[in-house]
């Protein structure tokens, strides 16, 4: 335990070096939505630093940083394109305007600090199967692998559904009703917890492995309760079809839509 909070201090002043460079590229691009793109590069960072660190060779750990870093890329892209040569992102704009002159200070603080330290929260499963020595590769991994995979693919085909129905001009303010949106209003988000919880059971072959659930019930607490769904869904409430919608589909668990 002694070897885990060295690294993770290691881990809190990289990270915090890391929000402090994005806070100045915010500052000068005059946009604080850039913040979205730096949290899941944060994880790729972690998840490497904490490979290099280790004195041993172990597959689990390398399939781990691998994993991560396909999530944190996609991610990271995904935002990327979307918020590419629009203004900035309406939430951000909103605490821009309330906030007032305590605006920079509280963006570094409440958006760039914080999202730091609930990336180091949420990243445990990952940093603990990769400093730990554990089992071999066993079905237990296997499991992990495939739920992973179903989140992954959750996430990414919910994302490109949206985009593609976005960039139509037809669907200017409809609410996306199809694909894997016509079972769970939230496909995105569903698919970025399952993630993290494919990460944890990776991580339970090694020691204090299963301190590591906090990460996913961390993600899964932010996401649905906190700066997730409530957020978004307050913005959508705006269109007279979410109430129609939100009577018909699930929250967040892919289920069969309910009949009207």
């Amino acid at each position: 335990m002694e070897f885990f909070l060295e690294n993770y201090s290691i881990l809190s002043f990289a990270i915090f070096l890391y929000m402090t460079l994005w806070f100045f590229i915010a500052l000068l691009l005059k946009r604080s939505d850039i913040a979205d793109i730096a949290w899941g590069l944060g994880f790729i960072l972690v998840v490497w630093i904490s490979y290099f660190l280790k004195d041993f060779s172990e597959n689990r750990g390398f399939l781990i940083s691998i994993l991560v870093s396909i999530w944190g890329l996609r991610l990271a892209g995904h935002i990327y394109l979307r918020n590419r040569g629009k203004e900035e992102d309406y939430r951000y704009k909103k605490w821009r305007n309330e906030w007032g002159k305590w605006f920079y200070m509280r963006t570094y603080a409440q958006v760039f600090l914080l999202q730091g330290t609930l990336l180091l929260l949420v990243v445990s499963p990952a940093v603990i199967g990769i400093i730990f020595q554990g089992e071999s590769l066993d079905l237990r991994d296997g499991i992990g692998i495939c739920i992973w995979m179903y989140g992954f693919l959750f996430e990414s085909v919910g994302d490109f559904q949206l985009s593609k129905f976005i960039k139509n001009p037809q669907n200017k303010g409809k609410i996306m009703q199809s694909g894997l949106w016509a079972y769970t209003r939230h496909p995105n988000y569903f698919g970025e917890v399952t993630q993290w919880w494919g990460i944890w059971i990776l991580s339970l072959a090694t020691p204090f492995g299963w301190l590591g659930i906090i990460g996913p019930l961390a993600i899964t607490f932010l996401i649905v309760k906190i700066s997730g769904i409530p957020l978004l869904e307050e913005n959508m409430k705006k269109n007279p079809d979410f109430q129609k919608y939100a009577s018909r589909v699930s929250i967040f668990f892919p289920l069969p839509p309910r009949k009207e």
